[in-house]
């Protein structure tokens, strides 16, 4: 018997979700892909990078993001070829190695690019990153428009894009990142009015929904990709995007159990029958990415009924109240996410986002793909 659970991804979903978010688009320029670029890191948000980035590349995004060389060297030896944006990594070696376009966060790490390119013998196009509000990775400081004609006039590079990244935004609380969106369009007005025009990308997922003035080059999207919404505990904007889950996930029952009113189920006694019961004992678990916060409180579809988490999810094993569902055997699906579940319900009941849910479950899942 294998652990754990099994993820469907549908391929073809990911697609009809693409169009959609093409349908977005408010000006900007016109691109190739309509100007989407795909964030496929963290294997693509646990859905298997390779197989999603060619599905992606088929249907023309204007390119792939990833966090980490690593990921960019599973992409080129999974076949995949084309733009990829590298977003994190400040090793310059890997981004002439695989031939990818790195963003840079400092003069010094474009710097770093800068003597690469000397060892190289080839020029290489970057996009800048600016921090607007994040306080995470990008330019900072009172003159960042300097510091882009510094790292512009640094031999071998060209500056080909300018990005930031939103901190803050969700329905009906755009204020702050309507901030970061002005301080962002100063600066390339800055920039455009000394011939420096590069191209722009600030939409997160959440801004693609929200924020159309925001969309200016392209979208640079993960979550909504995947058939998601970006906001804590799953809440939907109402918009008419009729996004498409991506990802099922289901595992099954190893075994039913019968017990009599007043036993306990799993570690620490938290779970009492409080009737003569039915529980059944699913091969998932912490270890598995099935939090352990879903004790207790988590639940899942079984005969397409939802049964409620009793005790404590265990590394190895999870425990399931099937009392009053009828026709329940082993063997049957335990649906964990898809099937009336959403990630952002999961996210809810344990105050998390649909981020991590997708990456923990999706990420330990053995993987079928559907075209």
């Amino acid at each position: 018997m294998l652990r754990g659970q099994v993820a469907k991804i549908d391929l073809d979903a990911m697609a009809g979700n693409l169009e959609k978010i093409k349908s977005l688009r408010r000006g900007g320029r016109a691109v190739k892909g309509g100007g989407v670029i795909a964030v496929v890191k963290a294997d693509a948000y646990g859905h298997g990078a390779v197989l999603v980035s060619k599905k992606l590349q088929k249907e023309g995004v204007t390119c792939l993001a990833v966090a980490y060389a690593s990921e960019a060297q599973t992409l080129r030896e999974g076949g995949v070829k084309g733009p990829v944006l590298l977003l994190f990594d400040e090793d310059p070696r890997p981004s002439f190695e695989l031939g990818l376009t790195p963003v840079v966060h400092s003069l010094e790490s474009s710097r770093r690019f800068s003597r690469e390119t000397g060892k190289q013998g080839s020029p290489i196009g970057v996009h800048v990153k600016v921090d607007t509000g994040m306080g995470r990775m990008g330019l900072f400081g009172d003159d960042p428009a300097k510091q882009i004609f510094e790292i512009a006039s640094l031999p071998g590079i060209r500056v080909e894009g300018l990005m930031s990244h939103f901190s803050e935004i969700g329905p009906g609380n755009l204020e702050f990142a309507r901030l970061q969106l002005e301080k962002f369009n100063a600066l390339r007005t800055e920039l455009a009015a000394k011939g420096l025009r590069p191209f722009a990308h600030i939409s997160s997922s959440a801004g693609a929904l929200l924020l159309p003035e925001a969309h200016l080059d392209a979208l640079r999207v993960g979550l909504i990709l995947y058939g998601a919404y970006p906001f804590e505990g799953g809440t939907k904007v109402k918009t008419k995007t009729g996004l498409k889950p991506v990802m099922d996930i289901k595992t099954s029952i190893i075994l039913l159990k019968k017990l009599r009113k007043g036993q306990p189920v799993s570690y620490d006694r938290t779970f009492v029958t409080a009737r003569d019961s039915v529980i059944a004992v699913a091969p998932v678990g912490y270890a598995d990415g099935y939090f352990r916060a879903f004790s207790n409180k988590g639940f899942a579809m079984i005969r397409g009924k939802r049964a409620a988490v009793a005790g404590r999810v265990c590394m190895d094993l999870t425990m399931f109240d099937v009392t009053g569902i009828k026709g329940v055997s082993e063997g049957d699906d335990v649906v964990l996410l898809g099937g009336g579940i959403t990630g952002g319900e999961l996210a809810g009941i344990i105050g998390t986002n649909t981020y991590e849910i997708m990456t923990s479950l999706g990420g330990h899942a053995r993987r079928s793909f559907s075209v």
